[in-house]
């Protein structure tokens, strides 16, 4: 398929008069940027190599669960406010460029910034001196000044600008509009255009420099996966004496403010906390021992249900199903998800493995959620979708990690007042 043979929709804008291009813009972290710009009135240029997401959008379907983004989009089409386009040749020269490839790590976990400048090396043809060029997604601390000295070797004179995407997937729309907006240029005058351009739609603007931008979004990441990790230590700590840790973490919140914000255990996973982690762990020369750390707790912890199960059960001659595919919570993204490191390594040792999700549709794997149940002898609880805290579970054994089924199999009762601690501790 080529971009012209792309599903026709009511929307003909034209990449040229576009008032920004968002490379990557058919993406998880492009679309909402896309659609927050557009319903602001702004013309936008979604930039992107997968045709098949450019073919849904244009033809006014979302490619993943976007929360919010439906009617946006519906709108944004409609008022002719979106061209659609595949090539660096494509790329608008009178306006802004946000490019949403951000720093992936290799198979030792350490960054490849390589595939930054590969990105830019391919647009730069296509960019003016002059021009905003803005970095979007996480970068290993220092690229955003490495890439700009890389263009001044160059002989071009763009205004580099880095600033972060901190959404929740699936919510990107909603905090676009209601979370600060941390904005970093390697000029004044890069920094202030993009702080221009995101206080369309961002409530607040936070300016810091580039390098402290970095910092802030890979901080911010892997704080969340150490509070992960210190709750999942926990978990597995009381487990080892025998003991309920759910009643013991509502026991420790209930009506105590220094422990509210402690989260239930469970599967910390998706494309960035790790990965994020790791960056930090990778510039502090493996020194960054709590980091190190969380990403031995997280990971590992799949491989302690596992070993638990197999003390308890004769696994050769079970079948396990396992309840939710995707990183998280209703969505429908399996990047990363730990719920396939339980599957690979269950492999190993249980007569079969099923697996079911009612979000994820790309996995061609996937059995209705009744049949995983029918035919499986133990459960396990991957991702704490809603659905299932109501599901029919057929009396089958269930392994709940985050505790979002206790009440349901719970005999015993630990009340203060008249305040049941039992009650699940809700989804992260």
């Amino acid at each position: 398929m080529t971009i012209a043979e792309l599903p026709e929709a009511a929307s003909r804008t034209d990449a040229g008069t576009a008032d920004l291009t968002i490379v990557g813009g058919a993406g998880h972290v492009g679309v909402p940027l896309v659609l927050s710009f557009a319903a602001k009135g702004l013309r936008v240029n979604v930039n992107d190599l997968n045709l098949d997401s450019l073919a849904a959008l244009k033809s006014g379907r979302l490619p993943f669960i976007e929360h919010g983004a439906g009617e946006l989009l519906t709108d944004a089409l409609r008022n002719k406010r979106l061209a659609f386009t595949s090539k660096p040749g494509d790329i608008s020269g009178s306006g802004p460029v946000i490019v949403t490839i951000g720093t992936p790590v290799d198979e030792f976990l350490n960054p490849k910034r390589q595939v930054v400048q590969d990105c830019i090396d391919v647009l730069l043809p296509h960019l003016r001196d002059g021009q905003l060029l803005v970095l979007r997604s996480t970068l290993y601390p220092g690229t955003t000044d490495w890439i700009n000295a890389y263009l001044v070797r160059k002989g071009r004179s763009l205004k580099v600008a880095f600033c972060p995407e901190r959404i929740v997937q699936g919510h990107g729309v909603e905090e676009l509009a209601t979370m600060p907006q941390i904005v970093s240029g390697t000029s004044a005058e890069a920094a202030e255009e993009a702080a221009a351009l995101f206080r369309i739609i961002a409530p607040e603007i936070v300016v810091l420099d580039p390098i402290e931008a970095e910092f802030a979004k890979l901080f911010g990441n892997a704080y969340r996966y150490i509070e992960f990790a210190i709750t999942n230590q926990f978990y597995l700590i009381a487990k080892s004496a025998g003991l309920d840790y759910q009643r013991i973490l509502q026991a420790m919140k209930h009506n105590y403010p220094r422990a509210r914000n402690i989260p239930s255990p469970g599967y910390a996973a998706g494309p960035c906390l790790m990965k994020d982690t790791m960056q930090l762990t990778a510039f502090a020369r493996n020194e960054f021992s709590l980091g190190n750390a969380a990403m031995l707790v997280n990971e590992g912890l799949p491989l302690h249900v596992v070993d638990d199960l197999r003390r308890r059960y004769d696994l050769g001659r079970m079948t396990v199903g396992l309840l939710g595919m995707a990183f998280k919570s209703e969505i429908d993204d399996v990047r990363a998800s730990l719920s396939y490191k339980f599957k690979k390594v269950l492999n190993g040792y249980a007569r079969e493995v099923l697996t079911t999700d009612p979000f994820v549709t790309a996995d061609p794997d996937l059995l209705p959620f009744d049949d995983v149940v029918a035919r499986s002898d133990i459960l396990i609880l991957c991702t704490p979708h809603g659905i299932y805290r109501t599901a029919d579970l057929k009396g089958k054994p269930v392994i709940d990690v985050w505790g979002m089924l206790e009440k349901r199999f719970q005999l015993r009762r630990l009340h203060v007042g008249a305040v049941d601690l039992n009650r699940p501790a809700g989804d992260r």
